[in-house]
This record gives C-alpha cells, structure tokens and sequence, in this order.
C-alpha cells in the first residue's frame, strides 16, 4: 500500500500546562480536519493496566466456547457481554451488507450504574445504554483489570475532550460537560486465525464508520489489521503505536462539528499471508450522555456555512443504528 501519513501526538506537553496545549490542539485540529484519525503517546495510562486488560482478555476468549456462551448478549440492542463469531457485521453501520465479521467480543457498559435512580433505567432514551453488566466467573481478575482500564479509558477521554473543545474554540469543559453520566462502551475483540477460508466479501471487521464521539483503540501488530480508507478511496494500513493509542472520530462529532471533524470508514482487514495470527483490539468507544442534544457547534457554522443536520439526542442516534449490526 501507498505510504500513509498518520498523526502522532504526544500529550506530554498538554499535560505540561498552557505554554503547550495549543500546539497540542493545532496537531489534533488537523488531523481531525483531514483523516478523521491520529494516535496519542504520553497518554499517562499505566502499562500495567493494559497489560492486565490483554491477558485477562486473551484467557477469556481462550476459555471453551460453551463457557463464554454462559454470559452471551441477552438481546441484540444491547451492547453487553459475548458476542460470539458470526454474530456482528459491522457493514451495517455503513448502509451495505456482508458476511458477518470474523471476530468475537466481549463488552461493557458504563460499570457503576445507580440501581436506584430513574435517569438511568425508565426515562425514554436510557435503555440500552445502561443495561447490566454480564461478567463471566473466569479468568478471576477479569472484572478487576477492565473496571481498571474502563477508568484509565475515562481519564484518557476526559483529556481528548478538552483537546477538542480548544482545537474548535469552545470553552475547556464544553464537552466534558455531556459526559458526566456517559454511555460509553469497552470492547475487547478477538480475530482468531482463519483455519477457514473467508466467505466473499467476509472481513474481520467489515468498513464502517464508528457511532459515538470517538474511538480510542489499543491495537497489536499481526496480519491483518486496521484500515483506514482515505478522501481518494484507497485503503491504507494504520500504524501500530506500541506505547499509544489509535484515536478516531465518531459519527456524533463529526454532526457536532458540522463534518468539520471527520468520521472515515475503516476496517480490519483478512491476513495476508495464510491464517494469519491471532489478533486482540482493545477498543473504548466514547459516547455522551444519552439525552445530550448533539446539535451545530457555533464556532462551526456561519451565514456561508449552515448547519448540515437536524439536532438530535445521542440516544436517538446510536440505538436503532447499532442494533442493525446484530446477525
């Protein structure tokens, strides 16, 4: 392929104080302008953590498939627990239709979820955003290694907002603001060799754009990875940041931005060479508040720019959209 040129942005100066958050904005406003993707280094995530997410991880999808089918996704809208191979195809997403990925998952939402307190559970918009958690009994520190990047994931996401809101001119909190109670969610996603030759048109993860506000992904090298397809229709390889983060625009601040921002098709691609190796993405997908009006940005619209879209809820976006990935 093409050589792509992919961004890389090191927090260290963000984290550093005023003298260098602009510059930091100005690499992420560009990058958000043209690819719709960058990486992050200086992140200030622990390495433990994710090392205690991979293996955890890697040893629950290790387990016999009658194991993890004990704590399956209960209904197709909701996000949550085993999703199982051959039961997702992302193309969805993207109007088109495929073969189901080839890949198996394991999800979370949000972990601490008030029992008590109605925003979370009967007010129009909440389900399935916070549906209950389904952990499995095994390996025994799975729930304590991703409720520990579930929060690093938060922090990280916190930082990357307030990026966002000074790369677009906005007040440092304007986005922290609709994530006081988010619905994001936390996938692990295992590609297994293909000891089966793909099905036509079959990929591991099929092209889609993502739903939410961002994407931040921790990927691996192995053959057959992400793809990210640029504004000429070519696909490139993204590059593996051993010490980062692959981040990436969602389709909700691409509508914020009024396509300022942009949210661009990508995909996992099949090994290349024979079955390829096993492949694990960590991937924590950010997504507001689910009644949070996502509606033209003012520093994104003037009397020769209007606003492209209609104002709509977060919850009125993803849901039905999501759940057509279910196969």
């Amino acid at each position: 392929m093409a050589e792509f040129a992919f961004p890389i942005v090191d927090l260290a100066p963000w984290y550093a104080g005023r003298d260098g958050r602009s510059s930091v904005a100005d690499r992420v406003r560009r990058a958000c302008e043209t690819i719709g993707f960058f990486a992050v280094r200086g992140h200030r995530v622990a390495p433990a953590t994710i090392d205690a997410m991979r293996s955890t991880s890697r040893a629950f999808f290790d387990l016999p498939l009658s194991q993890k089918l004990l704590v399956a996704r209960p209904r197709p809208e909701q996000n949550r627990a085993y999703h199982a191979e051959g039961t997702e195809t992302l193309a969805r997403l993207a109007g088109n239709d495929s073969p189901p990925d080839f890949k198996e998952v394991f999800a979370i939402g949000p972990p601490d979820v008030p029992a008590d307190d109605p925003w979370y559970h009967s007010i129009p918009g909440a389900y399935p955003n916070y549906a209950a958690n389904l952990w499995p009994d095994e390996p025994a520190d799975f729930v304590a290694a991703w409720r520990s990047y579930w929060s690093a994931m938060e922090q990280l996401q916190d930082t990357i907002c307030r990026i966002f809101a000074d790369a677009l001119d906005l007040p440092d909190d304007w986005f922290v603001r609709h994530l006081d109670r988010h619905c994001s969610m936390l996938r692990a996603l295992n590609y297994p060799q293909q000891n089966e030759r793909p099905r036509p048109g079959q990929l591991r993860a099929g092209e889609h754009a993502d739903l939410g506000m961002l994407t931040i992904l921790k990927n691996e090298a192995a053959d057959g990875g992400l793809e990210v397809r640029d504004l000429d229709g070519r696909w490139h390889e993204a590059p593996v940041v051993e010490d980062g983060f692959i981040v990436n625009i969602g389709d909700l601040l691409m509508r914020w931005t009024n396509d300022r921002f942009r949210s661009t098709l990508h995909r996992v691609a099949n090994p290349l060479h024979g079955n390829g190796a096993r492949r694990l993405s960590i991937a924590y997908f950010v997504a507001p508040n689910y009644d949070s009006l996502v509606e033209c940005l003012p520093t994104c619209q003037a009397p020769g720019n209007p606003a492209k879209y209609p104002p709509v809820t977060v919850a009125g976006y993803r849901n039905e959209r999501f759940a057509r990935t279910a196969a």
